[in-house]
Parts: C-alpha cells; sequence; structure tokens
C-alpha cells in the first residue's frame, strides 16, 4: 500500500477515536465510530486475498447494524428526553439498544460470533489494530452511559463472555483466534465490573493493551501464525521466544506478571458487593483461558515440533525487532510490585 494512503487511513483511525472520546454529543460520537470503521476496511482488504475480503465484507456488514442500532437509539432517546447528551440516558428502551449496539461492536457474548472468522483472515498488524485500538471508543462510550444501564443485564453479558472466551479458545491451533477469543475473555471481566468501578474497567483494559499489543509484536518479529510455527520459532530468536511464553502466562491472569493485578482487584470488588458466587465462576473461567495459554507454553517449549532440516537454518536470518517491544515486555510482566500506586492513581 502507498505509505501516503497508509498514513491517511491510519490517522483517520485515530481521528475517528479521538472524535468519540472527546465528544459530548451522540451524533459527534456516532460520526468518530463511522470514520473509525471506514478507515479500517481498507486496512483490511490490503492483502488482495479472498480470506481478507470475506473478513472485511463480515466486518463491515456487522459494523453497519450496530452504528444503524446506535444512531437508532440515541435518536428515540433524543425523541423521549430532547436532549442528545451521551450521559443523559433516562429512557430504557434506547439504553437497551444502546448498550446492544456497543456490545456487538465490542464483540462482547453472545454478539462474538463475527470476531474469530475476521480475525482469522487478517494480517497481524491489522488485527493488533482491531483488538486494542478498535476498543477503546465503544467501551469509553459504554463507561459514560453507566448509570443508565441495566446492571443485571450487563454483568450477565460479562458472565457470559468469560465462560465463552474461555471455552472457545480450548481447541484452536491457530493463534489469531486464540487470541480472538482471549479478547473475548477480557471484555468480559471488563463488563462485569462496569456497573460497580468503571476505575477498574479502564485499569484492566490498560494492561490488556499492554499484554496484547506486545504479543502481537512478537508475532510479527518471530513472523508466526500458528501453533506449529511458534513451536520452530525457538530457533529464529530463543530470547524473544521465551519470553513469549512469559507473556502468554500473564494474559492468563498467572501471578506474579502483571495480568494478575486487575483480576486480583476485579475480583475484590465482586466480593465487596456480595457478589461472590460471580467471582467463584469468573475464577473458574480463568482457570479454562489459563489451559490453552499453557497448552501453547508447553507445546512450544518443552516439545519439539517436526520440522524439515533447512529449517534448521533460520538462526541465519537477520531480524529487526521493534525498539518499543522491551518497554511493552517489562509493563506487561512487572507491575504488580507497583499496584498499590497503580491503585492509588485509578
Amino acid at each position: 500500500m502507498n505509505p501516503y494512503i497508509m498514513s491517511v487511513l491510519l490517522s483517520s483511525l485515530s481521528l475517528g477515536t479521538m472524535i468519540t472520546l472527546s465528544s459530548n454529543h451522540w451524533f459527534l460520537a456516532w460520526i468518530g465510530l463511522e470514520l473509525n470503521t471506514l478507515a479500517i476496511i481498507p486496512l483490511m482488504s490490503k492483502m488482495h486475498h479472498p480470506r481478507a475480503t470475506e473478513a472485511t465484507t463480515k466486518y463491515f456488514l456487522t459494523q453497519s447494524m450496530a452504528s444503524a442500532l446506535l444512531l437508532f437509539a440515541t435518536t428515540l432517546n433524543a425523541w423521549f428526553t430532547g436532549e442528545w447528551t451521551i450521559i443523559n440516558m433516562q429512557t430504557s428502551t434506547p439504553t437497551l439498544m444502546l448498550t446492544i449496539a456497543l456490545m456487538i461492536k465490542l464483540a462482547v457474548a453472545p454478539f462474538h460470533l463475527w470476531l474469530p472468522d475476521v480475525i482469522q483472515g487478517l494480517n497481524l498488524m491489522t488485527c493488533l489494530i482491531l483488538l486494542t485500538w478498535q476498543k477503546l471508543a465503544p467501551l469509553a462510550l459504554l463507561i459514560q452511559i453507566n448509570s443508565g444501564m441495566n446492571s443485571t443485564f450487563i454483568t450477565f453479558l460479562g458472565t457470559l463472555s468469560l465462560l465463552v472466551g474461555g471455552w472457545g479458545g480450548l481447541n484452536q491451533p491457530h493463534l489469531r483466534k486464540i487470541m480472538a477469543f482471549s479478547s473475548i475473555a477480557h471484555l468480559g471481566w471488563m463488563i462485569i465490573v462496569v456497573s460497580y468501578s468503571p476505575n477498574l474497567t479502564q485499569l484492566n483494559l490498560l494492561v490488556y493493551l499492554l499484554m496484547t499489543s506486545s504479543l502481537f509484536l512478537m508475532m510479527m518479529t518471530l513472523q508466526t501464525t500458528n501453533m506449529n510455527k511458534m513451536a520452530s520459532s525457538w530457533m529464529k530468536n530463543f530470547p524473544l521466544f521465551s519470553t513469549m511464553t512469559i507473556i502468554l502466562m500473564s494474559l492468563g491472569g498467572l501471578p506474579p506478571m502483571s495480568g494478575f493485578l486487575p483480576k486480583w482487584v476485579i475480583l475484590e470488588e465482586l466480593i465487596k458487593q456480595d457478589m461472590t458466587p460471580l467471582a467463584t465462576l469468573a475464577i473458574a473461567s480463568t482457570l479454562l483461558s489459563l489451559f490453552f495459554y499453557l497448552r501453547l507454553s508447553y507445546t512450544t517449549s518443552l516439545t519439539t515440533s517436526p520440522s524439515p532440516l533447512n529449517s534448521k537454518l533460520m538462526w541465519r536470518l537477520k531480524l529487526n525487532p521493534n525498539p518499543t517491544i522491551s518497554l511493552m515486555i517489562i509493563l506487561s510482566i512487572m507491575l504488580l510490585p507497583i499496584s498499590p500506586s497503580i491503585i492509588d492513581l485509578m
């Protein structure tokens, strides 16, 4: 792709999110979401492959339906209340429709079916954008309308996302689909606590962005997209490969890595709200997620996959890792010692 076109698309992608984050009017927020969607469509279809075209079409249709539902819900709310302010969601029916529209955009279960298929047809950089940057604007809108939402409905969707994200990744050999179900599970953690403590949702989002970005940057450096390629990537860059297994443990929430921090404080908040059964279910679903992360680590570090003889020469390749990987790795695995300071800031 022409670098000038790429810069225009990435600038439009950033601008759309910034418009949504900075607006207090529903129409401006909708314009930002639409600009965001239209900017990522060419990035998704730039591979000129039928699988990429299929993924782009699925994404466009899903996001268009969610945007139309969001615009209809906000118009209906303005008809009832006479205001377009984001925080003024007083009527139940528009709020429910708006919540469903945002859940479709975020790929929260049971509106998650589009995400694994779309992710599997994209390259790793577009997957990274779709799983990180594209979550910011809908989640910010969800936090702003928090006071008018039905907390029972939101908690149910979050719990369902935890279970679907855990079960869905159990039998997946493709890393992109595993990361898609990981995104669904992490969004479940954010959703179950958004009605009680939005600050913890923001903390979970921050840690998720750090871990997912570092893992995708390592996958791009090692050029690995499935379990077999990952198992043979120790021949390319052994220190980076070893760190990748640690990042997988952090994604699963295993202490003492950074991924344990948001789960820890969210479980504390749920217990304070007298929701011990939900906290127990969340822990059980984390065990499911941790299982397929452990399976990846075991397959790649404790077994040697069958490989042709010429793959032994992969160490001769000159790899130029992204300089930001080091910082991302440190933040992804070493935030737990400073957790009191982080919680005080939140």
